[in-house]
């Protein structure tokens, strides 16, 4: 089958023909409909604090068909997605609560699929995934929703987080997948004022489709006083959805006394903070590491009930052969926001 490989930093994903998966016990075979490229996939392709190494297939982010099932309850035809979890079942024996409480993701022995050339990714024409971590879609969400579940359930897992209240001012740092994910359950979870700030003018642009009540260009504006303006005061929440280095002391000078920040983006580097700072706001400062299971099944039921619409989010639709390139200028993002691949050729 047709894959795109990973050969190295600074070079283009490669690709090629690499073997077909087998099903074995509790494992299922997919064949891919779509993938999705994550801002992970492209901080891990990049030099920093970590690089997949040589030989890996990425993609964590897809939906797809049975066609080979290790596994009683699941049928070659259903229509499927999967966490890219495979976190092992020891630490439940050993007492452990990651596992046993729907965490695998943050498990110290989770190996994700699509991050290792023993766990080849969706960026292929097939796939392997435990069948554990399957979740059937229903007839009314399609197969490009279906590989939109992953970065909706990041935006929905930090938005839990950041315990928003009813009529709360909210600042979204960033309008890429998970920052649009953000805005649109801040909103959904009674936020008056959400408030997104985006260099790039395409996504600054679609931001309003997602209940963006206000736009914050940062290259013209002071980030916070342009908040301010907007909603009236200082943001209750802040969500750093961009990872760079800086940004994180950036939103502890902006927050308001006793205000909280969720640190969502990935920052591939070292960063320096200065905690009298935060301590002198009694800041409530939060990490978020992906989404539990509950996470994925709350957003397929909002995506059934209609009640969330991603699709304007996605720019671009290729080909497996058309990925390298569309791949690299995904690095300095213009107009593009989601990219999908349709390694199987999907309509």
């Amino acid at each position: 089958m047709k894959a795109a490989v990973f050969r190295g930093v600074d070079r283009l994903l490669s690709i090629e023909d690499v073997p077909l998966p087998q099903a074995g016990p509790g494992e299922l075979v997919l064949r891919v409909h779509y993938c999705g490229v994550c801002g992970s996939d492209l901080h891990s392709t990049h030099p920093g604090l970590f690089v997949v190494k040589d030989g890996t297939v990425l993609g964590h982010e897809f939906s797809g068909e049975i066609v080979e099932s290790g596994a009683s309850d699941w049928k070659v035809g259903e229509r499927v997605t999967a966490l890219p979890n495979n976190a092992c079942s020891g630490c439940v024996a050993q007492g452990f609560q990651e596992c046993r409480e729907g965490l695998g993701m943050i498990c110290p022995h989770n190996r994700l699929t699509g991050f290792s050339p023993n766990r080849p990714g969706g960026l292929a024409e097939y796939v392997k995934v435990p069948a554990g971590q399957a979740i059937r879609l229903p007839t009314a969400v399609g197969e490009r929703e279906g590989a939109m579940i992953e970065p909706l359930a990041v935006g929905l897992h930090a938005v839990e987080a950041g315990q928003i209240g009813l009529g709360a001012r909210v600042l979204v740092i960033g309008a890429g997948p998970i920052g649009l994910a953000v805005t649109a359950f801040a909103r959904q979870a009674g936020a008056a004022h959400v408030v997104v700030s985006e260099f790039a003018s395409g996504r600054r642009a679609i931001a309003g489709r997602f209940g963006a009540t206000a736009l914050i260009d940062p290259s013209v504006d002071d980030v916070g006083a342009a908040f301010a303006k907007a909603a009236g005061a200082p943001p209750d929440v802040i969500f750093e959805c961009v990872g760079i280095a800086g940004l994180i002391q950036q939103c502890i000078e902006m927050s308001k006394p006793r205000g909280r920040i969720v640190v969502v983006g990935v920052c591939p580097t070292e960063d320096r903070v200065m905690p009298q700072r935060a301590m002198a706001k009694e800041i409530n400062l939060r990490f978020v590491m992906g989404y539990g299971k509950t996470d994925w099944r709350r957003v397929l039921d909002l995506l059934d009930a209609g009640r969330v619409e991603p699709g304007a989010m996605v720019t671009d639709t290729v080909r497996l052969e058309a990925l390298p390139e569309a791949f690299e200028a995904l690095r300095r993002p213009t107009t593009q926001i989601k990219l999908l691949v349709r390694p199987g050729g999907a309509s």
